[in-house]
């Protein structure tokens, strides 16, 4: 398993608006939202990536008017990832 680790300096750390318990979780919500955004990440991996059921992520585009984008290939690795669970 591949594992990327990248660092994100104190100053822009405690330049954001966060509670310190959850920038993580918010940094890992934004990414995942901007990646889902622009194609390159599938709903199910975006899921993975944050923690969040199916229906959390949905709402959460919902809530930040992101279009729902589905391909076949986007089925294919959402049914590989529910097998796997």
């Amino acid at each position: 398993m591949a594992k990327l680790i990248f660092e994100i300096s104190e100053d822009i750390v405690d330049a954001l608006r966060l509670p310190p318990g959850e920038v993580e979780e918010e940094l890992r919500k934004e990414l995942a939202l901007a990646l889902y955004q622009r194609g390159v990440l599938s709903s199910g991996k975006a899921c993975a990536l944050i923690g969040a059921t199916r229906w959390e992520f949905e709402e959460l585009l919902g809530k930040r008017r992101i279009p729902r984008h589905y391909t076949k290939k986007d089925l294919e690795e959402d049914l590989r990832y529910a097998k796997s669970c």
